[in-house]
């Protein structure tokens, strides 16, 4: 869950040109559990722009290189962050569009 916030994170940063925060996490599906050693991805969309807010919608896969070499991608987790743009005081601000 970790590694999908950070990525999200990054993709708020992306939309907005700013700094961001976390603000709820909706809709988390744990599909299969992660093993030590998958390779994991995160992928990530922008769903929704709001005045301040973006929400992102992050899909994680894995591959099982070290049982499978040849192993296809897989779904593992989904889940919808909520995003807030915050300036250097901390306070929410407009998401600049393009």
């Amino acid at each position: 869950m970790s590694q999908m916030d950070m990525a999200a994170g990054i993709l708020a940063k992306e939309v907005c040109g700013s700094r961001t925060t976390t603000v709820a996490v909706d809709r988390i599906v744990f599909r299969h559990p992660v093993a030590v050693g998958d390779v994991v991805c995160c992928y990530g969309r922008c769903l929704r722009i709001g005045s301040t807010s973006m929400t992102i919608g992050i899909q994680v896969w894995v591959r099982r290189l070290h049982t499978q070499p040849t192993a296809e991608r897989y779904c593992v987790t989904e889940a919808v962050f909520t995003f807030v743009a915050i300036n250097a005081d901390g306070n929410p601000h407009k998401v600049k569009r393009d």
